[in-house]
């Protein structure tokens, strides 16, 4: 059994579990408008507000906010990551992370003293870019030899990479893997957002009538991940790819099908087994559509589902560490009756989209979440489903 031992966390909702979850269940958006990244346009991003570690320790190549955060996230479970590398020694230990911007806002800072006065600056340096960064540099922090790598799928990156720490340790090559996914906002990426049309001006609204697109966030969330015992465990996993279109999801929702039902036989559980859905729910016209079809057509209306979006912002590359988070919190003994982290919108369902059943504020299962399905579908196609289990 792979569990997932300890977790470090920060995003738009607060930088501790106790901030995190009671945000959470209290449905409290950590969406502001702004327009730090995009002068010229005033938009709801997600953007995480505490204090960060320095960067001073660390090589110029990794220094990014990108990989603050990370070093952020780890020093919340470094304790438990120090004693596994004492009990296993340090090349038994890896790290798999997530990531879909890396240092792309560091590098979008240097290019604009290029263009002003034709020199780079001295604190910057090309590989702080590098989608590899996050990886290497917490390797490099915790001076550990087991494989260390980043994956970069757009918004399946941190699902895909749990994924790879489970078959690590399933073949292993591990004893503990460090995992999740760490993305950080900048104005690139809000740009590339904006020229597709899919961001919206006011706060993201999955599932209803009026929804318009999607809000950008941040956020690093980094398990420790082994075989020793604790509450949650990854019992199953699944993944897939559409090859349909760059950015717009198969409509036919085959490809998110196949994820989720392998995950299902990967764990050994059927559909009614699932207590909760943690949809994608992005608010874009067409992924909506898609995911409430399969969704409708795996578990019906049974099962309750949200999308977090609506509080978190979508973290893109992190956006699968950041929701497994928020699962996790979901099943801790702290949560005895089952509160479901609620579905926020505007309470105005699409008609044309197939029927879910929408958590609603301080909806509960009366009883501990055992069993809870989280989705990513990405761009290019890339799907992948992540089903949580508690003892």
């Amino acid at each position: 059994m792979i569990y997932l031992n300890h977790l470090g966390m920060l995003c738009p909702i607060g930088a501790t579990h106790d901030a995190i979850a009671a945000s959470m269940f209290a449905g409290r958006s950590g969406l502001q408008t702004d327009t730090r990244y995009l002068p010229d346009l005033a938009l709801p991003i997600g953007a995480v507000d505490a204090a960060l570690p320095s960067l001073a320790q660390l090589p110029l190549r990794e220094r990014s906010r990108n990989n603050q955060l990370a070093l952020a996230a780890l020093a919340q479970i470094r304790p438990a990551v120090d004693a596994a590398i004492a009990r296993y020694g340090a090349a038994r230990i890896g790290v798999v992370v997530g990531t879909s911007t890396s240092g792309i806002a560091e590098g979008q800072a240097a290019l604009r003293q290029y263009q002003h006065d034709g020199s780079l600056p001295a604190h910057f340096h090309y590989q702080q870019q590098e989608l590899g960064s996050p990886a290497a540099t917490l390797s490099s922090t915790l001076n550990i030899g087991g494989p260390a790598y980043t994956h970069s799928s757009a918004c399946a990156s941190s699902a895909k990479a749990m994924a790879s720490a489970a078959r690590l340790l399933n073949m292993g090559l591990c004893d503990a893997v460090i995992t999740g996914g760490i993305d950080t906002l900048c104005g690139f990426t809000l740009a590339g957002f904006a020229a597709l049309d899919s961001l919206s001006q006011t706060r993201c609204q999955p599932f209803s009538v009026n929804r318009n697109g999607i809000n950008i966030g941040e956020g690093a969330a980094l398990f420790l991940m082994s075989r020793d015992e604790a509450t949650v465990s990854l019992v199953g996993w699944g993944e897939s790819s559409d090859a349909h279109h760059i950015s717009a999801p198969d409509p036919s929702g085959h490809g998110a099908t196949l994820s989720i039902q392998q995950a299902l036989q990967r764990a050994g559980l059927k559909p009614d087994d699932i207590d909760y859905i943690n949809l994608h729910g992005t608010a874009t016209l067409q992924n909506d559509a898609m995911e409430s079809l399969v969704v409708n057509a795996l578990f019906g209306e049974r099962v309750a589902v949200s999308s977090t979006k609506p509080l978190t912002g979508h973290a893109l590359g992190a956006a699968s560490a950041v929701e497994a988070g928020l699962c996790w919190l979901a099943m801790q003994d702290s949560n005895p009756q089952g509160m479901l982290p609620p579905h926020v919108w505007d309470g105005m369902p699409d008609a044309a989209l197939h029927r879910l059943q929408l958590a609603g504020l301080q909806q509960t299962l009366g009883r501990p979440l055992r069993r809870i399905l989280s989705n990513s579908f990405a761009f290019g196609g890339t799907n992948a489903a992540l089903i949580f289990g508690r003892q």
